[in-house]
């Protein structure tokens, strides 16, 4: 089974599988931590893995923003939503876009981030694109102590004459390693026509004391504030980082 191809040959399903709409409760703490660290002023912001900009679309008119991510698909969503944006494609463990910032934003594509070591050339990404106190706020979809076992859910969507439905089972097949898995099965109906596809999605499982810990090796002093937007009002914590 192909891995991620929600971000290659089917990225088009991206605003179905994941509306924009969705995201303005989350931006909105994203928000507010922005402008408790930062103060007043539409500031200098750069955002690793915007992925389809969805999150970025309700921060973009608070903020001067650069978007990096690794999928030109994605990226083409974004530069529809968000076109005052300058975009470029990178990845966020190796990018160096030459200038810095006030702050780096990175949503929940950093859960691609599998090993320590990548989060510490992500890390290094970020405090290299920073000025001397600049921010850094990131998200996993999961922590070691937040990630609750094997689960399926899903979702019905339809936008522009185009249903997507979605089923998504996640489990860990090794609980000794920093990885967790998820199955995507999509059924896509459109024209009187059904189509399914099935995806493979590898993702990092690491505990906050990590997470801590290894931003703090980067310079960073990090506060874990509550970040209560999930289903089921399941636990999860916002990273916000200041360089020291």
């Amino acid at each position: 089974m192909k891995r991620n191809r929600l971000y290659n040959d089917l990225a088009h399903l991206w605003p179905l599988f994941d509306p924009p709409e969705e995201y303005a409760q989350e931006a909105a703490f994203w928000r507010q931590a922005l402008r408790e660290k930062l103060g007043p002023g539409r500031h200098q912001v750069l955002e690793l893995g915007v992925g389809g900009g969805h999150l970025l679309s309700h921060l973009a008119a608070d903020v001067q923003a650069t978007a990096v991510d690794i999928s030109e698909g994605m990226l083409a969503h974004s530069i529809k939503l968000n076109p005052g944006v300058e975009h470029h494609v990178g990845d966020m463990r190796s990018v160096r876009l030459g200038r810095t910032f006030k702050a780096v934003l990175i949503h929940d594509a950093i859960s691609y981030i599998l090993t320590e070591e990548d989060l510490r050339a992500t890390f290094a990404t970020a405090r290299a694109h920073l000025e001397p106190g600049g921010l850094i706020i990131t998200v996993p979809d999961w922590f070691r102590e937040t990630f609750k076992g094997t689960s399926v859910d899903h979702h019905t969507r339809t936008r522009e004459g185009k249903e997507l439905t979605y089923v998504q089972y996640v489990t860990d097949p090794d609980p000794a390693d920093t990885t967790i898995e998820t199955i995507f099965i999509y059924i896509i109906k459109e024209g009187g026509q059904v189509q399914i596809e099935q995806d493979r999605h590898i993702t990092g499982l690491f505990s906050l004391e990590t997470w801590l810990e290894l931003l703090a090796q980067a310079g960073f002093e990090t506060e874990a504030r509550p970040y209560p937007v999930y289903d089921d009002d399941d636990e999860g914590y916002l990273l916000v980082g200041v360089l020291k």
